[in-house]
């Protein structure tokens, strides 16, 4: 039996979706948009063959945009529920990482850098091999340049922190639904929950 496994990815200003047949691409569709993915999204997968129906679905769980992860989950669970099909999730660095690296002559150690909130970027290392070396954090540009152990920057803040040093290079990349099925050779999938990658703006109030 065919094994269909759509991808969706909504968690930065790009929105992908990706319908793959044992793991090969036979559609996608990518745009950055900055806002709008929930108007987006669905048009997309119903542009999909057979609108994208699937045994599994994959979807970015983030960090990234609050927003953009909570829709790319709803969707993501809504349709699993219709098709009856499996679901799981990814964190969004390790797929940046995996695409840096695979636009890579010789895959080396990279620092991924996204942007986050307030201000912070959200940032995390990993080896030639795809592999995280240390925890997600979300941290100042100046903290975060103290946090690189590569002296090659991607994602989509990579720009603006290679700017504070002269050492590192970067590459500019957003995640991309048609390049998901790189997570294989890397990562294992997570449950499709979100991770947000800092704490949360308000707390409740202690009670007396």
């Amino acid at each position: 039996m065919d094994k269909y496994i759509l991808s969706i990815d909504t968690a930065t200003t790009a929105c992908s979706v990706s319908l793959f047949k044992d793991k090969q691409v036979i559609a996608s569709a990518y745009e950055e948009i900055g806002r709008g993915h929930a108007e987006k999204l669905v048009p997309m997968i119903a542009q999909l063959p057979d609108q994208g129906r699937a045994n599994r679905i994959i979807v970015n769980c983030g960090p990234g945009s609050f927003t953009g992860v909570r829709i790319g989950l709803s969707a993501a669970k809504a349709l699993a529920m219709a098709w009856q099909a499996e679901i799981s999730g990814y964190q969004c660095l390790h797929l940046v990482a995996a695409q840096a690296l695979a636009e890579m002559k010789h895959p080396s150690p990279v620092f991924i850098v996204m942007i986050g909130g307030h201000g912070e970027y959200f940032v995390q290392n990993f080896a030639a091999d795809g592999n995280a070396i240390d925890g997600l954090l979300s941290l100042s540009p100046d903290a975060a340049l103290l946090q690189a152990k590569s002296d090659h920057y991607a994602g989509s803040a990579a720009k603006s922190l290679a700017a504070l040093t002269t050492s590192a290079s970067y590459s500019t990349i957003l995640p991309n639904a048609a390049k998901s099925m790189l997570l294989s050779e890397y990562y294992n999938f997570v449950n499709a929950t979100p991770i947000y990658g800092r704490a949360p703006d308000a707390l409740l109030a202690k009670q007396s």
